[in-house]
């Protein structure tokens, strides 16, 4: 079991010699004498992290400043990649292929099939386009972040832009805020209740984009040094947590304790060779009933809480449940129809087709209410198999990293630790909504993606042990 383990998360191959042995490979370095001469060049890492730094800079306020748009970010994206490839094909070393670049790939081929595919072709290339640009961003990303120096900078950049939407949108719930859509059913007690969404326009994208966070201001302040920057790490924290509450996502509130389970699982591992043996047993349990109880009890004291929650499980009464159901039924009837490589990627190919599908005017939709589901329509179920691959790919190395972190006692392991709860507690918003596919989100997911990525390290084949095994063949 253990073996085919190693096997399927690409554990026991050593990747850099798979490249170094590849066609695409003679063009690394191609251009290293010019970039030699070249002193701008020689900052190259330092360039890429400011032109990746824009995009979290400009992604939250997009709708929010003039001049400002989704195709802002879109150039950034497009800038970042040509600077990658310019990078790449310049560089002085080798190496930095991971698992989960390979498991990346294939995601990307199974897309480029659906696209070909797809019965709105157009559509789907638009979309596949965008997949490459995101993809291409997490390759810089992974790069970048294994430097010490430029993660912990890319972190920072993205928490101070958090923490400023965040306050925006305490303000908002203090002395209130215009509601831009139906986001509160008319006929529930939470009717005039005001969903906050700061400079995003949309509470559940708001909710999104808070959780990654909450994980890293808690990492903050297990590595920032200076009291100064640990109470900031703190403040950062309860503001972050605090908004999040108040724009009242359902979704991200699962995602959120999911997070809070897996992060008190994370720590406890870390801590637990340095616990006492009571400790050690009972740590963990208490730690988690703990958060549980605290919990509960904000659900039965706040009655805003308390409504919101119950109306998970009021089915087809919640309308915005009832919305959900309604699409959902609509999906599986586009993926009965398209189940092996779907309808082609892309949120203008579903806008496109889901109307022939959708159960009455009423119900429309732009996405499929689940990230799971989505990728199903999107790439069929064989795109869905390489999502899942690249989940427990990314979970190996994850785990390989944070293994060798706590051995080494580097307090990095933090960074990583947060980076594993962003993405579970992502998945876990995803299961229901769908801004994950929205630049906002998208990008921080392949930031804590690229993160994990930059902790890897490769699998070492001893010389003697290769030539021995080839003169026995």
């Amino acid at each position: 079991m253990y073996s085919f383990w190693q096997r399927l998360t690409l554990s026991d191959l050593a990747l850099d010699r798979v490249v170094d042995a590849s066609y695409v490979h003679r063009w690394v370095g191609s251009l290293q004498s010019w970039r030699q001469q070249s002193w701008l060049m020689q900052w190259g890492d330092e360039i890429g992290a400011i032109l990746t730094s824009l995009i979290f800079i400009v992604s939250p306020f997009e709708k929010s400043i003039p001049g400002l748009s989704t195709e802002t970010v879109g150039l950034l994206m497009i800038a970042v990649a040509a600077f990658w490839i310019l990078l790449t094909i310049s560089d002085q070393r080798t190496g930095g292929v991971t698992p989960i670049h390979v498991s990346i790939l294939v995601f990307w081929a199974v897309s480029a099939i659906a696209t070909g595919l797809s019965p709105a072709r157009a559509y789907a290339i638009g979309g596949l386009s965008k997949l490459s640009l995101y993809l291409l961003l997490f390759v810089m990303l992974a790069r970048l972040c294994r430097s010490s120096r430029i993660r912990n900078w890319l972190i920072a950049i993205y928490l101070n832009i958090a923490f400023i939407v965040s306050g925006y949108g305490i303000h908002q719930s203090i002395y209130g805020a215009k509601q831009l859509g139906n986001w509160v059913d008319a006929e529930s007690t939470l009717a005039k209740t005001t969903r906050v969404y700061s400079y995003l326009n949309n509470p559940n994208l708001l909710a999104g984009y808070l959780l990654p966070a909450i994980a890293f201001s808690i990492a903050a302040f297990f590595i920032w040094k200076g009291w100064i920057q640990k109470s900031l790490a703190v403040v950062m924290v309860v503001v972050d947590t605090a908004c999040l509450v108040v724009t009242y996502c359902r979704g991200a509130w699962i995602g959120l304790v999911v997070g809070i389970i897996v992060a008190a699982g994370l720590v406890y591992y870390w801590l637990r060779p340095q616990l006492p043996k009571f400790w050690r047993s009972w740590g963990f349990p208490i730690a988690l009933g703990s958060l549980i109880t605290i919990g509960g009890l904000a659900i039965l004291v706040i009655p805003s809480l308390h409504d919101r929650v119950l109306s998970i499980f009021s089915g087809s009464k919640d309308s915005s449940n009832n919305v959900r159901l309604e699409v959902w039924k609509a999906v599986n009837k586009m993926i009965h129809d398209r189940p092996i490589f779907g309808f082609g990627p892309g949120d203008r190919v579903f806008k496109k087709i889901y109307p022939i599908y959708q159960t009455s005017p009423r119900f429309g939709a732009i996405g499929a209410y689940s990230v799971f589901l989505e990728t199903i329509v999107e790439i069929g179920y064989i795109g869905f198999a390489c999502l899942l691959w690249l989940i427990a790919v990314t979970a190996n190395c994850a785990i390989q990293g944070l293994m060798r972190l706590r051995q080494n006692k580097d307090p990095q392991a933090f960074w990583l630790m947060a980076a594993i709860v962003s993405i579970v507690a992502a998945l876990a918003q995803g299961a229901t909504d769908t801004v994950w596919y929205r630049p906002e989100i998208q990008t921080l997911w392949w930031l804590t993606v690229g993160i994990v990525a930059s902790f890897y390290q490769p699998v070492v084949i001893p010389e003697l042990q290769i030539s021995q095994s080839t003169s026995d063949e």
